[in-house]
């Protein structure tokens, strides 16, 4: 009956080149009438002036070039409707080249067709899209043994290939609803049974298609929205600061208590907002929206949305994966990648490699490097920590993609959070972003009062290079320029606020660092800029920082010729005329940054 409003099912395409995944869509489309009127007779004319045979394949030619090439170059989606359902089809490339598309496709996907050449048999990519589809969770799969005429409609040749492929399957947990002989190319079981292989009595393609199930929407689940990001608003004294994010799983309601991960800090919501409609109550999964909140915090892009009362997802920056490498260059240990997980984008290198699989076999290579279509469980060790959780527990927020020299060389699962070395600093971080007593006052309001943004100036190097004049002549400057700002020495800490912990030895020097850091965030929350000096701190003392304080709010100063550690510094003074000339480029670096604003005459 026309005007039911009826679901959407998205389904991949998947296989082995010239298969005749193709051939399989512009079949469905004709024989479910869902091209436009006068196409298929149109694709036709233009094959007999061609003197070209007419494939059903052409229908999908949307690119100019791709008849010339002979392949499917891109991701195709293309829509046809049986009295059921409409279905989004997505025709993933089956060229080696191209299976980086697949992985775009499939993720998006809520059930597969897997096609198989009957000719051919098994091929590479038929194990290595299998794989794949079990890597992201798509249960939902049906094997087509396409072009069965070909093989003169063999039962034997059919069976052989299901014995064969079941097997395989099996070893990758994934459990077909059914094996089709079809021919796309003649329409066999397509839409109806053939008399040609009176032999198989069961569905055909769109009776399978229909006992799909759609996937309903995660709303059960706990709540979860990646921050996209966070918009302030000025216009005619609006003062709404509006967290914005698609809902990846559960429900969110007017006065929820949300909480921010991995920063742990949380306020309730104040009110839902969307562009141009009325505000709401309540808002679900798959939407993307915005809200604001009663009391203000600092929280950015990347971070995850979560209730105070469901789940807590992982947090840390060492994590155990699946990945299924699709790079031109191996995945190695010496490299540097980009990990995109949700909204967070973060630089990350592999630790260690725990097995390496030849996707296509199962095999097991013996490899230090992960080699292009093979499958590895790594360790990554990632900048920072980040939100995220199992793909047992949440698959959207489980996957992501590994980008190597600006493309994207990878994509995988989160199997398993490790312990990093800040793991039990961000503990206690947690704890106190859940029991901190918030202020009246927000920090951009101090901001624009003492005309600053809140920051810590650290300034590090080796011993007797002028960090300390520096510091004091930097503290000088900044406060007769009328800032607030504060000159903090270790040797005040040692004495004050680690005098319990003081000893020669560095065996409290995490601890010291901690609570340097939490001295720091409560200078940083009062809006001053606080200059601290420290004698050769390394990349893992700046990373337990940074566990305490926002990231974004911390300078790094390296003082003298000598670089002695691994630190990620803003600046660095080789050298300088006097402690002044130092304490002039730091305040520099503070002005590009835009900690404190630039005043030329």
């Amino acid at each position: 009956m026309s005007g039911i409003l009826k679901d959407d099912l998205n389904i991949v395409i998947a296989g082995h080149v010239d298969h005749g995944k193709s051939t399989i869509i512009g079949r469905l489309l004709a024989d479910t009438d869902s091209l436009p009127e006068g196409k298929l007779e149109q694709v036709k004319e233009t094959c007999r002036k061609n003197s070209k045979p007419f494939e059903y394949a052409f229908l999908l030619d949307a690119l100019k070039d791709e008849q010339a090439q002979g392949i499917t170059i891109d991701s195709a989606r293309c829509f046809f409707e049986t009295p059921k359902r409409r279905y989004i089809i997505i025709d993933a490339p089956g060229h080696i080249e191209f299976l980086k598309n697949m992985i775009t496709g499939a993720a998006r996907a809520e059930a597969a067709l897997l096609v198989v050449d009957a000719e051919e048999g098994i091929q590479e990519n038929s194990c290595r899209h299998a794989y794949m589809l079990s890597m992201l969770g798509i249960e939902q799969v049906v094997v087509l043994v396409n072009k069965i005429d070909l093989v003169d409609y063999n039962q034997k040749v059919f069976e052989d290939i299901v014995k064969e492929y079941t097997k395989f399957l099996k070893e990758i947990d994934l459990t077909p609803n059914s094996f089709i002989p079809v021919s796309g190319m003649l329409g066999d079981n397509v839409a109806s049974l053939s008399r040609k292989t009176s032999w198989y009595q069961g569905d055909t393609v769109l009776e399978i298609l229909d006992k799909f199930n759609t996937e309903s929407l995660p709303e059960n689940k706990d709540f979860r929205m990646p921050v996209q990001d966070v918009y302030k608003f000025t216009k005619g004294g609006d003062k709404r600061r509006i967290v914005a994010g698609k809902i990846e799983s559960g429900r969110l309601n007017l006065g929820d208590e949300v909480v921010f991960y991995p920063s742990g800090k949380r306020s309730k919501v104040k009110s839902i907002e969307a562009f141009n409609e009325d505000k709401k109550d309540s808002i679900g999964v798959g939407y993307s929206t915005g809200f604001t909140l009663e009391e203000q915090i600092y929280i950015t892009r990347g971070e995850v949305a979560t209730l105070a009362n469901q789940s807590k997802p992982k947090v840390s920056s060492r994590v155990k994966a699946n990945i299924f490498w699709l790079g031109n260059k191996p995945l190695s240990q010496d490299k540097e990648y980009y990990l995109k997980l949700g909204t967070t984008t973060v630089k990350a290198r592999v630790e260690s490699i725990e097995k390496i699989i030849d996707a296509s076999d199962l095999k097991e290579q013996e490899k230090n490097k992960v080699e292009k279509h093979a499958v590895a469980e790594c360790v990554l060790k990632l900048e920072k920590a980040v939100a995220f959780d199992l793909v047992r527990d949440m698959e959207a927020t489980s996957r992501f993609v590994i980008v190597d020299d600006y493309e994207i060389a990878g994509g995988g699962i989160v199997g398993e959070a490790l312990e990093d070395k800040q793991s039990w600093v961000r503990d206690m971080v947690m704890l106190r972003n859940y029991k901190w007593e918030k202020s009246h006052i927000p920090f951009d309001r101090r901001a624009e009062k003492y005309s600053q943004k809140a920051t810590l100036v650290l300034i590090t190097g080796e011993e007797d290079v002028g960090k300390k004049p520096t510091a004091k002549a930097l503290e000088k400057m900044l406060f007769n320029d009328g800032k607030m700002v504060y000159f903090l020495g270790i040797g005040n800490l040692l004495y004050g606020v680690d005098a319990d912990i003081k000893t020669k030895s560095n065996n409290n020097k995490e601890e010291h660092l901690r609570r340097l850091a939490e001295v720091s965030y409560l200078m940083l929350d009062a809006g001053a800029i606080l200059v601290v000096t420290a004698i050769g701190l390394a990349q893992e003392d700046l990373k337990l920082i940074e566990t305490t304080v926002d990231k974004g709010k911390i300078e790094t100063v390296w003082l003298g010729e000598n670089i002695t550690t691994d630190i990620d510094y803003d600046l660095h003074i080789p050298e300088f005329e006097s402690f002044d000339d130092a304490a002039l480029r730091v305040k520099r670096l503070l002005q590009d940054k835009g900690a404190i604003f630039r005043v030329d005459f």
